[in-house]
């Protein structure tokens, strides 16, 4: 009897077009995930000279609608651990752009407010499970910077947000940006036939025919046919695998993952929110706030792809502890400059400090937790993270309303960067599920006979 790992499999597999089609696919779907969260951001002004509202009144519209990703995420990362992960991908994708794009239709803030909030139960669904699926068929030697570089997306979407925004409102005003979102509706066909599900859910439930597919897929050196039976090492165990993330010595990493990406999400939806109007209230025009954006999130692409590199060779710890720290000073210190170029540079720090570490935490979370439970353990970070979401926007709005300087407002928001390097400090790798086995201790889950 021949014994073949899947998981080795997929660990030794070289780059093929299966892993070029998963990453571009992938890639797309967290684009327009980035898209969708920061066009909001980019029409506040918009919106609060057309429906009168208030600051308070636009940070708690961001605030309820991160409330929704939260909620979406637990839901949905649940819910792929029992019915596979590309159906849940879909379904979100299906709720996200098409609930953006009927809030254009909004002739108000409350019902923007519901058809926000229910975009954001898919916005907050499709990301936990979009990581998990991309770490699950990734090349062990480039798994983190495969991860990372597909979260680059977002990155882009929300540039494309900013300078479509810039170019848009003064002509067209804010509706048609929200129009945008409803792209991928048309490409769900495209995007079934070519996001993979997961081998472990495939093997799971029996679906053998679909599982030496998609290996031969990834691999087709393997030659797997229909003589190949599949077994398991090891019996799923019972029981809740929310539970299972703070079983054997990982309760203290889940919590720290927690408290990082709550202390990221801080940053990313308090700038992503507010980046515009805080730089106007610096004194800058909204076309030139609105390129701050895009710039913030081109450090983030450079951060992730930079960075996301040096985790293989570095480890996770030594690279997000001292970005978090950079972003903590680069945060402090913009209120105190009126350098245009100075100011460029550290919106780009602040990216890859903010959106970027959140890229390479989500390789390191993904990476953490064994796949049995990898869409939860990473469902359960965000949707913690998204508390920090919720938070955001609306304490930046509280802040604005108390005439503060702009180094206090941004010095306020900079001491999330500071609580999420401690936190990151604090996760025990030692106990990691690449840790264990790379020390042996742990067995691959599946094993092939051939008969």
């Amino acid at each position: 009897m021949n014994t073949f790992h899947i998981g080795q499999a997929i660990d030794n597999s070289r780059f093929r077009l299966f892993h070029l089609s998963l990453i571009f696919w992938c890639f797309f779907i967290i684009l327009m995930d980035g898209y969708d969260v920061v066009i909001y951001g980019s029409v506040v002004p918009s919106l609060m000279d057309e429906w009168a509202i208030s600051s308070v009144t636009v940070g708690a519209i961001g605030s309820y609608t991160a409330a929704g990703t939260a909620l979406g995420a637990v839901i949905f990362g649940l819910m792929a651990d029992k019915i596979g992960r590309k159906k849940v991908i879909l379904a979100c994708i299906v709720m996200f752009s098409l609930f953006t794009f009927l809030s254009a239709f909004a002739t108000g803030p409350i019902v923007f407010t519901v058809l926000r909030v229910i975009a954001g139960l898919g916005l907050g669904g499709v990301m936990p499970n979009v990581i998990a699926l991309s770490t699950e068929y990734a090349p062990k030697k480039i798994r983190a910077a495969m991860v990372s570089f597909v979260f680059c997306g977002y990155s882009i979407g929300a540039i494309a947000a900013a300078l479509l925004s810039k170019s848009i409102l003064p002509v067209m005003g804010w509706k048609p940006i929200f129009w945008i979102a409803g792209l991928p509706l048309l490409l769900i066909p495209f995007l079934a036939r070519n996001i993979p599900e997961s081998v472990n859910f495939l093997l799971e439930k029996g679906k053998e025919e679909e599982l030496r597919k998609t290996l031969n897929r990834v691999d087709p050196k393997l030659n797997l046919d229909s003589k190949t039976k599949f077994e398991r090492n090891v019996v799923k165990e019972k029981g809740s695998p929310l539970v299972k993330l703070f079983e054997k010595k990982r309760s203290l990493s889940t919590i720290m993952f927690w408290i990082s990406c709550f202390c990221c999400f801080v940053l990313i939806y308090a700038l992503n929110t507010w980046l515009p109007k805080l730089m106007l209230e610096a004194g800058y025009s909204l076309g030139s706030s609105l390129v701050f954006v895009a710039i913030m999130n081109v450090g983030a692409i450079l951060g992730t792809i930079v960075f996301g590199r040096l985790t293989d060779k570095w480890g996770f710890k030594k690279v997000m502890i001292p970005l978090y720290i950079s972003g903590a000073i680069a945060l402090s210190c913009i209120g105190l400059t009126k350098n245009s170029l100075l100011a460029f540079l550290l919106i780009g720090i602040i990216g890859a400090a903010s959106v970027g570490v959140q890229n390479i935490s989500n390789a390191l979370v993904s990476q953490y937790y064994p796949p049995s439970m990898r869409s939860t353990g990473v469902g359960a970070a965000m949707a913690f993270g998204r508390i920090g979401g919720t938070f955001a926007p609306t304490f930046v709005g509280v802040l604005l309303t108390m005439n503060l300087s702009a180094e206090m407002n941004f010095t306020a928001i900079a001491m999330a960067a500071v609580i999420g390097g401690i936190a990151v400090f604090f996760v025990q790798e030692k106990h990691a599920h690449y840790s264990i086995e790379s020390g042996g201790t742990e067995i691959g889950i599946n094993k092939r006979k051939v008969v």
